[in-house]
Order: C-alpha cells, then structure tokens, then sequence
C-alpha cells in the first residue's frame, strides 16, 4: 500500500509549487510541491479503506505523507478513544505549522466530544516542546472559542510565556480569534495580560487586520501597543 501512496504523491509533484511552499515552511526541507486539494481526496479515499493498515505502514519521509496521515486520521470513522490514540501518535511527527494547523483543523469529531478532547489536549499546552504547544493552541482556536470556555481559553493562552516562535504566533493568532468572537471579555483580557510583548503586540495586529473589526475599534486596538522597552 505505501509503495503505492508514495507513487500518487510524486505523480502529482508540482515544481513550482513546491518553490513557493517550500518559502513558507523554513522549518523544514523535504517539501515535494503537491497542492493541499489533491492530498485530502487521497486521504478520503485511504479513509474509506483499510485506513488501520496505512497508518500502521505509512512512511514519514516527505512533508506531503506527513500531511497526509494526519488528515487520514480527520476523515476516519471510529470511536473517541481509538482516534485519540492515533493523534497521540501522529504528533510527534508535526515539525511546521503548516502540517500542524491543517491537522487541527481536521480533527472534527471534537464538536461532538468536546469535554473529553478539552481534558485530552492539556497537557500538551504545558508540553516543553514547540509544535506540542502550537498543536495544543491550534485546536483551542479551532473548537474551543466560545462562551462555556472563553475564560479557562485565556486563562491557558496567558500561561504560554515561551519564546518559540510558532508558539508565540499561534497564540496572538487565537487571542485575534477571541476578540473576534468575544470581544467584551477579550478586550477585559487584554487589558490585564501578561503576555510577553511580543506576542501582546502580535495579537493586537492580528485584531487590526480582521475585517470583522470596525475602524474605531481598531483604532483603540492599535493604541494598546507596548513600546519596546
């Protein structure tokens, strides 16, 4: 079967939009170029298979099987517990945002388990390690911004003082997502956090670029910006 998946994947290499991927994944440098589409029907296809089998077999070498286990594990039909479980293996494996997010975002059965999922994905958002955090950060953003978790939300984004990178930008770009959706009680967060600066800042621009946001409150959002000390 991998033999098989492996060979799909590079018949649908593209070259010049591995060139363009590659720019935004410096992370990492084993980037074929096949485009996100073409990937999600494969692993709809895969899902409807012997989807235990490829998982089991799958190789890890190119950004693309990466990518591809992770969103084989989104489309599976199971149980909560036995889907847990492959995303407890699979996220090991997450080294860029990209297959991070896309992974977060395709792991759907949250909306129906959401306790058990929210119990699940603490420990990561105290995890030492980057892409743990961000993994962590990523499916609050995604399934967690609303009213019964807003608070606790908030409350976890402001204990991530870490100085990674992708860490930081997941969580400015959640804290957008909260003033989005709530900006009442995010407005009250932001004016009481201990975020780093930086990442203060970041989510402060992020707020500024939504087109959801009106001007005058943008113009209050840009006037909460920390100077550099």
């Amino acid at each position: 079967m991998e033999k098989t998946i492996r060979e799909q994947i590079l018949s649908y290499v593209d070259t010049d939009f591995q060139k363009f991927t590659a720019a935004l994944l410096p992370t990492i440098d084993n980037v074929l170029g096949v485009r996100l589409p073409v990937l999600r029907k494969l692993a709809q296809d895969i899902a409807k298979e012997d989807w235990r089998l490829y998982l089991k077999t799958a190789e890890s070498e190119y950004f693309e099987e990466v990518m591809l286990q992770g969103m084989v594990i989104g489309y599976v039909k199971t149980d909560i517990e036995e889907a847990l479980s492959y995303v407890t293996t699979f996220v090991p494996k997450i080294d860029n945002w990209s297959v991070c997010d896309s992974f977060c975002a395709g792991l759907k059965f949250t909306k129906n388990h959401k306790e058990r999922v929210w119990e699940f994905i603490q420990p990561y958002l105290f995890s030492k390690k980057e892409y743990e955090i961000r993994f962590g950060v990523v499916m609050l953003l995604n399934f967690y911004i609303e009213e019964p978790y807003i608070n606790q939300v908030l409350e976890l984004l402001d204990q991530t003082h870490r100085e990674d990178y992708y860490v930081q930008m997941a969580v400015a770009w959640a804290i957008s997502i909260c003033f989005i959706k709530l900006p009442e009680i995010t407005m009250n967060y932001l004016q009481n956090s201990t975020l780093d600066d930086f990442t203060f800042n970041k989510a402060l621009q992020k707020i500024t670029e939504s087109y959801r946001v009106d001007q005058a409150t943008k113009t209050i959002i840009r006037n909460m910006k920390r100077k550099r000390k």
